[in-house]
């Protein structure tokens, strides 16, 4: 990147100052939006925190939840994604510090776009209320029995064999053990990877990898540059991860379509782990030289070899984990899209934080099965809004965000979960239906 700290005679400050090392000017100069708009692109990024001006551009490819979630909010006010993502802001803030090059000039309002003020505020002082009540605290205990029953699932699929040999109805149902504790500790991988379970950020990213690499046989650093893309920016063309395989197509001369290839969903459930995930992981660990993934991904593979390579060999071995990785994607793609899916999906339309949120996520039906079935992602609105408190307090935040969603009229969708699944099949089709209308120019 170049260029990041330098200025345009189009957005020079009211009041100057000293530049920094990253760019800042020791925060005496003053803005206007229009000036911090402009500061939108790759070689050139500014953004806003509770009205200070920060110059990232130099700064945002060692941010370390990665560059691309920063950049996303290039020439915006990222004040609400900034304390939805840390569990300690003021922290954080300690690094942001060089980077200050100013604030908004008096007469600027605080939020960007043209957002709602009321509304915003009244999200900030719901996030209040939720710290001072202590809901984005976890309970170890609830955590350590999950991964206890995770831990079981694996212990007992290996046992079945032991005991009771390798026909095909007792291998069908060791795979069918090995994909639900596969499963599991997949929700359990986004509930370290959030930073919801331990007190400190240290201890999270640890146990982190422990289970996503030791348990699952995946990388951490990709798991979080890919996931908080999507929360930063859910149900965007070309800022959440989830929707950037959704192409642009021109057909004909002039008319470019965006559609979702419904035959990816048809059948590209039972692929995406097994095969889309599993080559991006791996690509992006020695690309990326990231060493410490790698080695906590191999122990994961060393210990399934060595434990099912006495009843399979090698080959069956890797049909066996084939299979489960096959069935653990269905379980995966279905929970993860019928919250999303059926949502809107669209261009960047810089909303606040509650309206963005809401607009791209949907709930499905609380019940002990659901909750577990899901991960608790059945709370996917608080879930997004929330991304770092722990899931068993979903419920509890979750009629206080339906009051102040009720409160400014946006729609606080809850289904059951035949309906979201009938919604995701709804929209495939849908998808389908336009780009047969554009493909046949109709």
């Amino acid at each position: 990147m170049g260029g990041g700290g330098q200025q345009t005679e189009s957005s020079e400050p009211a009041k100057g100052g000293g530049v920094g090392p990253d760019g800042g000017r020791g925060g005496s100069a003053v803005y206007t939006w229009e000036e911090v708009q402009k500061h939108c692109h790759r070689s050139d990024q500014w953004l806003v925190i509770d009205r200070k001006v920060y110059n990232i551009t130099q700064w945002a490819k060692r941010h370390p939840g990665g560059i691309r979630v920063i950049s996303h909010f290039a020439g915006e006010d990222a004040t609400d994604a900034f304390v939805a993502f840390h569990p300690d802001p003021n922290f954080v803030r300690k690094f942001l510090k060089p980077l200050l090059i100013g604030e908004l000039a008096p007469t600027e309002p605080s939020q960007d776009h043209g957002k709602n003020a009321v509304m915003v505020q009244d999200f900030q002082a719901l996030r209040d209320r939720v710290e001072k009540e202590g809901l984005l605290r976890a309970r170890p205990l609830f955590f350590s029995l999950y991964l206890g029953h995770i831990v079981l699932l694996e212990a007992l699929a290996l046992g079945l064999l032991w005991v009771w040999g390798t026909s095909w109805s007792l291998t069908l149902l060791c795979s069918l053990m090995l994909a639900t504790s596969q499963s599991q500790a997949g929700w359990l991988q986004h509930d370290y990877g959030h930073l919801s379970v331990c007190k400190t950020s240290s201890w999270n990213h640890v146990l982190h990898k422990f289970v996503i690499g030791h348990l699952k046989g995946a990388s951490a650093n990709w798991w979080n540059h890919r996931h908080f893309q999507h929360h930063a920016k859910p149900n965007v063309f070309s800022k959440d991860p989830d929707v950037n395989s959704l192409h642009v197509f021109v057909l004909g001369d002039k008319q470019p379509v965006e559609v979702v290839i419904t035959i990816i969903y048809l059948f590209g459930p039972p692929l995406v782990i097994p095969v889309f995930f599993t080559i991006q992981i791996f690509q992006t660990m020695f690309s990326q030289r990231n060493w410490v993934d790698l080695a906590w991904a191999m122990t994961f593979y060393l210990r399934f070899f060595c434990c099912y390579y006495p009843f399979f060999g090698f080959f069956g071995s890797v049909a066996l984990i084939s299979f489960v990785r096959f069935l653990e994607s269905h379980w995966f793609v279905w929970v993860t899209q019928m919250n999303h899916l059926p949502m809107e999906i669209d261009h960047e339309r810089h909303q606040d934080w509650l309206t963005m949120q809401l607009s791209a996520t949907c709930n499905i039906e609380q019940s002990t099965f659901n909750d577990w079935f899901s991960g608790h992602l059945n709370f996917q609105i608080e879930h997004h809004l929330f991304p770092t408190m722990p899931r068993h307090n979903y419920h509890m935040v979750a009629p206080l965000v339906r009051a102040l969603c009720e409160k400014h009229g946006l729609p606080y969708q809850v289904k059951t979960l035949q309906k979201a699944i009938i919604d995701v099949v709804g929209s495939l089709k849908k998808s389908g239906d336009l780009w047969l209308d554009a493909y046949l120019h109709k």
